[in-house]
């Protein structure tokens, strides 16, 4: 059911005040915002949209953003650029329109699309979004970006930006259908000061992660600090047979709105655990694969895994990078959930060992923070909290022998 938001918001914004008590709160504290303040910029109009927003959208740092009533097959991806828009790029392409509506649309393994998003922005000048693909849509290896009117780059809402949002979406294993209202990015907001705004770099440095650490692990066991908590592959099996998962590549279509509605089996390898606890990526193949650390969100901050150096191997990692405060965090207080890595190896089979690196999980405080409830695991749509190796909501698991 969809509940139009229009939020309680704090004293100060209440109606008749000004645009200097409204610049107040959302510049202060400084950083990313919480679901309460996230919820304030929807009832300020800086976050626009039709049909109205849908409690389920707002995550705990984070807003999911859907699909509207339209997307485009082109030829290829791009960039608008300074000064031009989105449509008119498209327009130039004489890109396909696609109806989304009803009951929606199948796009295609490897063809590339643009969708109209269902929101738009009217941010404050000090105000900055970053986007993501949701946990779902990495597991599905659906590729997706958000794209804005004079982008000259991917997955960022400028300071200030007033104007559509885009998604650029491309399946990699399977075709997909979506639908108007599919929710397959999510979005994050942040604030700056005067003297942030040429910042681009807001993690949590090493020494300050040490810290927390020894206050309240991060991770369960030695925190290695690496420009961020360094992550590495379990191929032991962690006390389970299976370290993987490599998908099967087929015509079979996903429906990204199903939960539950596919056999696991019909699209996905299982990869049971080798003696030697190795695994060779083979090019262009996808996989699912876990962290053998455990990790948790502290309340007060947010995280998100960052790309893999290529110094270290020419694979992708975690497409899917937002982890929201309260992931992981056990009923202990200990770390409980691993990170679910989506794997794909470039141009060339490559050799990963268990206990290799992979990947970084960089840490940023929030401009303040939530309450409980707010938490991830708090609600309804927490679907990995606690999780191990896991494959997307979408699938049944594997029946057994």
């Amino acid at each position: 059911m969809t509940h139009s938001i229009r939020p309680p918001l704090p004293h100060i914004l209440e109606a008749g005040d000004n645009g200097a008590a409204e610049a107040a709160f959302f510049n202060a504290p400084f950083g990313l915002f919480g679901r309460r303040k996230i919820r304030a910029m929807a009832g300020r109009k800086l976050i626009r949209c039709a049909p109205a927003l849908e409690d389920g959208q707002f995550q705990p740092a984070s807003l999911d953003l859907r699909l509207g009533k339209e997307a485009y097959r082109v030829r290829a991806s791009f960039l608008p650029g300074r000064g031009r828009t989105v449509k008119e790029h498209l327009e130039s392409l004489d890109a396909e329109r696609i109806s989304l509506s009803g009951e929606g649309a199948v796009l295609e393994r490897g063809i590339v699309y643009v969708a109209r998003l269902a929101e738009s922005l009217a941010l404050l000048p000090s105000i900055s979004g970053a986007a993501n693909p949701k946990s779902s849509t990495g597991r599905l290896d659906i590729f997706t970006r958000l794209i804005v009117d004079g982008a000259e780059a991917f997955d960022a809402a400028p300071l200030g930006y007033r104007g559509e949002l885009w998604l650029e979406i491309s399946p990699r294993s399977f075709s997909v259908r979506v639908h108007e209202g599919s929710r397959l990015n999510q979005i994050r907001f942040r604030s700056r000061n005067s003297q942030q705004m040429d910042k681009h770099d807001f993690t949590l440095p090493d020494d300050d992660l040490q810290k927390r650490h020894l206050a309240n692990p991060l991770v369960d066991g030695e925190l290695t600090a690496r420009e961020g908590a360094l992550l590495r592959v379990d191929l032991g099996g962690a006390g389970d047979a299976i370290v993987g998962y490599r998908a099967i590549k087929n015509s079979s279509v996903i429906d990204v709105n199903k939960v539950a509605g596919y056999a696991a089996e019909d699209f996905w390898e299982p990869i049971a655990a080798r003696p030697d606890r190795r695994l060779i990526l083979d090019p262009e193949q996808f996989y699912i694969l876990a962290s053998r650390e455990k990790v948790q969100i502290p309340a007060d901050l947010a995280a998100e895994m960052a790309p893999i150096d290529p110094a270290i191997g020419e694979f992708r990692v975690h497409y899917a990078g937002f982890f929201d405060p309260g992931f992981g965090h056990g009923a202990d207080g200990r770390p409980s959930a691993r990170a679910v890595l989506e794997v794909r190896s470039r141009d060339v089979p490559f050799l990963l060992e268990d206990g290799q690196p992979v990947g970084r999980l960089v840490y940023e405080a929030l401009g303040d923070a939530p309450e409980p409830e707010e938490l991830y695991g708090a609600g309804a749509t927490s679907n990995y909290q606690g999780q191990g190796l896991k494959l997307a909501k979408h699938f049944r698991p594997f029946a057994k022998a």
